[in-house]
């Protein structure tokens, strides 16, 4: 075997190994470039819903037609008028400001008839039951104002428990059963949420404005690595590379 047959392996290697590091390179720039995108993205969202709870509440009639059109309802604000039925609250498993306790959603009975299930607010563990808390028991009409909720299409995690109709305790928010479980007509119901606002409740219960808008931001913390991997990558293989040409021999 001559020289030429030893050396043409060598030569073939670093093309391979080349394109195999440009392959890389572009792998990690795209990641970097799609984490900026989200970046855009999500400050968009964040800067609409910020946007939407800072207007002025519009009639339920009007956010009923955009979720009828498939429009984007969540965290719209929103105003409307009925009689609550307490008789038929539900209490949903919550965490509020490091206490636990429940969100009380309680149906409220419109002027034609349709029930709106509205998220009161919170409750300490020790006050679920309503002759715990009778004076937040509003029975006149009412004008409630808040925030529209989407309705969720399914359990949202395998992790989260399956909701305990019988002890009236829900983990998560299944409007379907909430108002099969007290005897309402899901035609009846409105097929969505609103979370009421902060308007302070007789005694101080239910504590409303509990709506929690959480949407973490991390896309410039993700794309500065993908980024930062990019350049310690073409580093590493300047350098291997440096090196491999001052140790080869002149000749």
């Amino acid at each position: 075997m001559t020289d030429i047959d030893h050396a043409a392996p060598r030569r073939r290697l670093p093309v391979f190994t080349g394109i195999l590091v440009l392959i890389a390179l572009a792998i990690l720039i795209s990641l970097g470039t799609w984490q900026v995108e989200r970046l855009h993205w999500k400050e968009g969202l964040i800067a609409d819903i910020a946007a939407r709870q800072a207007a002025s509440p519009v009639p339920l009639a009007e956010i009923e037609a955009m979720a009828a059109a498939g429009g984007d309802i969540e965290y719209r604000k929103v105003t409307a008028a009925g009689r609550y039925i307490n008789n038929k609250e539900r209490h949903f498993f919550a965490t509020w400001r490091g206490q636990t306790g429940y969100y009380i959603y309680t149906p409220l009975e419109l002027a034609d008839g349709r029930i709106l299930f509205v998220n009161r607010g919170f409750v300490p563990y020790d006050n679920k039951e309503p002759e715990m808390r009778m004076q937040g028991q509003l029975t006149d009409q009412q004008t409630v104002t808040g925030l529209a909720r989407e309705k969720l299409p399914g359990k949202p995690s395998w992790v989260v428990p399956d909701n305990d109709v019988a002890k009236n305790i829900f983990y998560w928010k299944d409007l379907d059963v909430m108002a099969e479980s007290v005897g309402l007509e899901k035609a009846r119901v409105i097929p969505f949420f609103v979370d009421a606002d902060s308007t302070a409740n007789p005694a101080g219960l239910p504590i409303g404005g509990v709506t929690q808008v959480d949407l973490p931001n991390d896309h410039l913390q993700y794309a500065f690595t993908w980024y930062g991997l990019a350049a310690v990558l073409v580093v590493v293989v300047a350098i291997s590379w440096f090196r491999k040409g001052a140790k080869t021999p002149q000749q």
